[in-house]
């Protein structure tokens, strides 16, 4: 049956093909280089027609850090409703037998209860750094569940723990907290600068899912679970900032001090996910974090020397 991956050249998007492709799935209608352009709903629809998918997995929508949330509200907001809007639609109207959108951990309310479970969805304020983001990403969850209640369509909804691994986004001010600090920890060590910045006081824990092993439990879903509730997809491991900064400072080899800039925003005081429904359908994460970190930075590496010269 056809499969379209939706947000092929994002990081999950691409993890997810990755995935499909080595559990021997040939039957893929699109790959990064011919999607359509998602927030066009015109030129999706075309796709839909033609491509005719059975089996959709929404990995798409722009994303970024703090800072990339604090210079574009507007724009991150736009970009996901208009995705989930168009594509979900599109979907049913094209009798696609079943979908998976991804949302994000940002959607949890700033102070609910740890771990974080679906039932604390809209029971409180979010957190202020990303609040735009998160909004659009509760909408796609909540337009699923809309689309199941009126039209009885099998769409359900994942909220994936912090995620990071070979082709996340380096950009030096609109990258996630373990793309950022290894790049921030290599220049470093390659201009041989004595420290390293880090926004915050290091405190916030963060629970981080390797790429990977989040496609993995995509494709686990997609198969399984048919439930109204979107079920988290974590992987059980956080720690705090602080100690993710040691970590990569190793894994990078940077012999300098770090230094905790407090009058930065920390965002979330701690993100953890409930994942205990996950568990009890048997999935559970493969790769450990240390090894993770280590496969990152590697691809980080061939990212810096560019593309290999013709022979």
């Amino acid at each position: 049956m056809n499969i379209y991956v939706a947000g092929a050249k994002t990081l999950i998007g691409a993890a997810i093909l990755r995935g499909l492709k080595r559990e021997g799935f040939s039957n893929i209608v699109c790959g990064a280089e011919n999607e359509p352009e998602l927030t066009n709903a015109d030129q999706l629809d075309a796709f839909f027609d033609r491509a005719a998918p059975e089996y959709v997995f929404v990995a798409a929508g722009k994303s970024g850090g703090i800072l990339a949330n604090q210079k574009y509200p507007a724009e991150l907001t736009l970009d996901n409703l208009l995705t989930a809007c168009h594509i979900i639609d599109s979907a049913y109207r094209h009798k696609v037998k079943k979908l998976l959108y991804l949302a994000s951990s940002c959607s949890y309310p700033k102070h609910c209860p740890q771990p974080m479970h679906p039932a604390s969805l809209l029971t409180g304020l979010l957190e202020q750094t990303n609040e735009a983001y998160a909004l659009a990403k509760i909408a796609g969850i909540k337009l699923c569940q809309a689309y199941r209640q009126q039209y009885g369509v099998n769409f359900v909804s994942g909220i994936p723990s912090n995620t990071f691994g070979p082709g996340d986004d380096f950009h030096p001010e609109d990258s996630h907290v373990i793309a950022a600090l290894i790049r921030n920890m290599h220049e470093a060590k390659e201009l041989g600068t004595k420290s390293v910045e880090i926004w915050g006081t290091g405190t916030p824990r963060r629970e981080f899912v390797f790429v990977d092993d989040l496609a993995d439990a995509c494709i686990y879903v997609m198969r399984r679970y048919d439930g109204p509730e979107p079920i988290n997809l974590g992987s059980g491991f956080d720690l705090s900032v602080r100690e993710l900064a040691v970590l990569i400072k190793e894994v990078v080899g940077y012999p300098g001090e770090l230094r905790f800039d407090e009058s930065k925003p920390d965002g979330m005081p701690l993100k953890s996910l409930d994942s205990s429904k996950l568990r009890q359908m048997g999935w559970w994460p493969k790769t450990d974090f240390l090894s993770a970190l280590s496969v990152t930075y590697a691809w980080f590496l061939k990212l810096q020397q560019g593309p290999a010269a013709p022979s």
